[in-house]
């Protein structure tokens, strides 16, 4: 009898319905569970697919070393799949993540890299492209591969479909590689046109972990705006209420961007009626309890 690895339990994850949030409304609000993967977010995806199939094509092989820069899900991600493919795995990051995401990242054996939270993301970047060209590895460069999005479109998007049977009228994703907006967006119109796809950014001043507002020169080459109906802008104060009324009120517990996308589902949903609105649940809220925005 042949037994599943664990990289078999990536995907196929739980959509469920909002009971009390959404108050009294003809809508119906689904949000995706993508906590429920192994190393516990959306990004367990990506991350495998990008792995799986530079494998395949022969660009990288068991026993290399992989650079990564991360905001901390695709970063434990990516150090599941290397643990599980036999590869080496160094994360880059800004010093100002959560300490769950740091020993998550080191538990699975990457080792960690980090920048000030002055550099950012586009420090953390840059270090990556600056060691591959140093020899110290190979950067997968999720801002720029097609195996993210295609990760979504293989996967979330026909998911979602299903789950639904068909009846989708509205997808709400927070966007910070834009790889799961990209690749469910380019899977639910090729079923229907009339699918609303609403991206989710921060609002200016706003600092929502995993999301971001990308200067134009560091916009992810795999963004096409032509895929996004409309964008929201997201408030710190109501992501986060929104993350807390979650755990509270339906006892969903979730990160902060996962409260921004629910707050624009909540949004979207004063605006139409009979609609059947589905939102991401990026990841699970114990990544974050070290950062005090439960308390």
């Amino acid at each position: 009898m042949e037994f599943p690895t664990i990289e078999a339990y990536v995907g196929n994850t739980p959509l469920v319905r909002l009971q009390r949030l959404p108050g009294n409304t003809t809508n119906t609000l689904l949000v995706k569970l993508e906590g429920n993967n192994p190393a516990g977010s959306v990004k367990d995806r990506p991350a495998l697919s990008m792995i799986n199939r530079a494998l395949a094509r022969g660009d990288i092989k068991p026993g290399d070393t992989l650079v990564e820069a991360t905001s901390g899900n695709t970063g434990i991600a990516l150090a599941m799949a290397a643990a599980i493919k036999g590869i080496r795995m160094t994360l880059i990051m800004p010093d100002n993540a959560t300490d769950e995401r740091k020993a998550a990242m080191t538990a699975y054996g990457a080792e960690l890299i980090l920048v000030t939270k002055e550099q950012g993301m586009e420090g953390a970047r840059d270090l990556a492209l600056e060691m591959q060209a140093q020899g110290k590895g190979i950067v997968l460069d999720q801002f720029a591969n097609l195996d993210n999005p295609e990760a979504h479109f293989e996967g979330t998007g026909p998911e979602i479909w299903e789950q639904t049977h068909g009846k989708i009228t509205h997808f709400v994703s927070s966007m910070g590689t834009t790889g799961t907006i990209m690749g469910t967006s380019r899977f639910l119109k090729q079923k229907s046109k009339d699918i609303q796809i609403i991206g989710l950014q921060p609002e200016d001043g706003a600092s929502i972990p995993g999301i971001r507002r990308w200067p134009k020169e560091y916009l992810p080459s795999i963004f096409d705006e032509t895929r996004v109906d409309s964008i929201i802008n997201m408030g710190q104060q109501e992501a986060e209420n929104t993350m807390r009324a979650l755990a509270e009120q339906e006892g969903i517990f979730c990160g902060v961007s996962s409260g921004g996308a629910v707050a624009g589902a909540l949004r979207l949903s004063q605006e139409v009626e009979n609609a059947v609105i589905v939102a991401i649940i990026c990841d699970r809220g114990d990544r974050y309890l070290s950062s005090g925005v439960f308390n």
